[in-house]
């Protein structure tokens, strides 16, 4: 396994894919699957059912992994 140089919290920029060039916060990192989680990157919606917590249903936005070769470290 590859040394990680990342840690929840730090300030990362995007470097690609779709949301190239963002600069934002990391919310988890996965070392062992080498992935990422960028706050407000690679959102995708899921549909929720309606239940008794959520009676009206409808959708909810949650961000996806990154590969972590694809984020770069910000000094802030």
């Amino acid at each position: 396994m590859a040394k990680f140089n990342f840690k929840k919290g730090d300030i990362v920029e995007v470097i690609a894919g779709d949301d190239k060039g963002t600069k934002a916060e990391l919310l988890q990192v996965m070392p062992k699957k080498n992935k990422v989680i960028v706050k407000g990157c690679r959102v995708a919606k899921k549909a929720i059912k309606p239940s008794e917590q959520n009676p009206q249903g409808g959708f909810l936005n949650k961000e996806m992994p990154i590969d972590a070769s694809n984020v770069r470290k910000v000094e802030a």
